[in-house]
């Protein structure tokens, strides 16, 4: 807030609460309003749009991701849109092209990838779930009790292949944190259109000390796969790219970790491959449909999935960081200036010339 107040030329209305806002109080107060800035819980459509009026000409999200926002209406309107990226994605491997020159969050977002593969992996939630419980006293100690895949290397086992749906900053940024566990293989799959960038995986090798950094199919990403992390870019082309199919293709001791979007995986075969044994376990931060995740849902249901609340950018560190570029993208926005972090609009403009 000390960036919005310290500029006098600016009238600020506030929802006060450390809260979702009101759709409500939202809907109220936006008439006439040249700025705004929202979260990932906000719907930005055309009612919201035709109620703020034509005095609107920013629309600032203090998020990476900008589904919540009718991009094409915003077009239509002649409007900005800002938001807090996270990765550097160029015109192959995104559904739209982005401005931004910077990135913000992809270093904690590799964090929290790296977390779930470890607590997937070595049973993290049935354990805690456990202690939690107070069923540890009655737990029967056993050689093989609560033993899981180990994610590091070891003489009897030298070899570790870590796959990425996506292979974008960060999924180059988890690569980086993996290879302490001594990870000897790095596969990938992006957009099927896009080339293999040989120089540049030649040098990630080199830089790591890996054995291979390479561009594969689908099916061999399956295949080979000790961890598969799904970084990719939300969006109709991802869609259950992680489907059944895929599934039953991975190893059994294979985990699978999404940090990126819920629609990317398919719950409903994820828990079946669960319940099946096809894979051994799963660690989201994003399931499809959220937040209505309960405990009757299919996933939440299965011992070997750890799931968490989409809490990747959740680091006091980065919220100010988002929150700092939000600011700055509705200052600019209003005050005519260049946005740190604009959404291109111009292919949605495109299409309205063209109708």
């Amino acid at each position: 807030m000390p960036l919005l107040d310290s500029r006098p030329e600016l009238e600020l209305v506030v929802w006060a609460e450390d809260r979702a806002c009101d759709r409500t109080w939202l809907l109220e107060n936006i008439p006439g309003a040249t700025g705004v800035i929202v979260m990932l819980t906000d719907k930005v459509d055309s009612e919201l749009l035709d109620i703020a009026g034509p005095s609107l000409r920013v629309v600032s999200t203090m998020s990476v991701g900008y589904d919540h926002i009718d991009l094409k209406a915003a077009a239509q309107r002649a409007l900005k849109v800002g938001y807090t990226p996270d990765v550097l994605t160029d015109a192959g491997e995104s559904e739209h092209i982005l401005t931004a020159s910077f990135s913000r969050t992809f270093c904690v977002v590799s964090d929290l990838s790296v977390l779930l593969a470890l607590m997937a992996g070595r049973n993290g939630g049935v354990g805690a779930s456990l202690v939690q419980n107070g069923e540890w006293p009655n737990f029967s100690w056993a050689p093989f009790g609560l033993c899981g895949p180990q994610l590091s290397t070891t003489k009897i086992s030298p070899t570790r292949k870590i796959g990425f749906l996506g292979f974008g900053r960060i999924a180059q940024a988890t690569l980086a944190r993996l290879v302490p566990f001594g990870i000897t293989h790095c596969l990938y799959s992006s957009n099927p259109t896009s080339l293999p960038n040989l120089q540049r995986d030649a040098e990630l090798a080199q830089k790591h000390n890996l054995k291979a950094v390479k561009k594969v199919d689908l099916d061999e990403l399956a295949r080979e796969s000790d961890v598969l992390f799904v970084l990719a870019p939300g969006g109709s082309g991802t869609y259950h790219v992680v489907n059944e199919e895929l599934l039953r293709k991975m190893k059994k001791t294979g985990i699978l970790v999404n940090a990126s979007r819920g629609t990317l995986v398919d719950s409903d075969a994820l828990a079946k491959a669960l319940k099946e044994g096809w894979i051994w376990g799963a660690g989201l931060d994003v399931v499809e449909g959220e937040p209505n995740v309960t405990r009757d849902h299919p996933l939440v249901k299965e011992p070997r999935c750890v799931i968490l609340p989409h809490i990747a950018s959740a680091t006091l560190e980065t919220r100010k960081d988002m929150a700092t570029c939000a600011a700055q993208n509705v200052i600019a926005g209003v005050l005519g200036g260049e946005m740190p972090a604009e959404v291109d609009l111009s292919p949605f403009c495109c299409s309205r010339l063209q109708n």
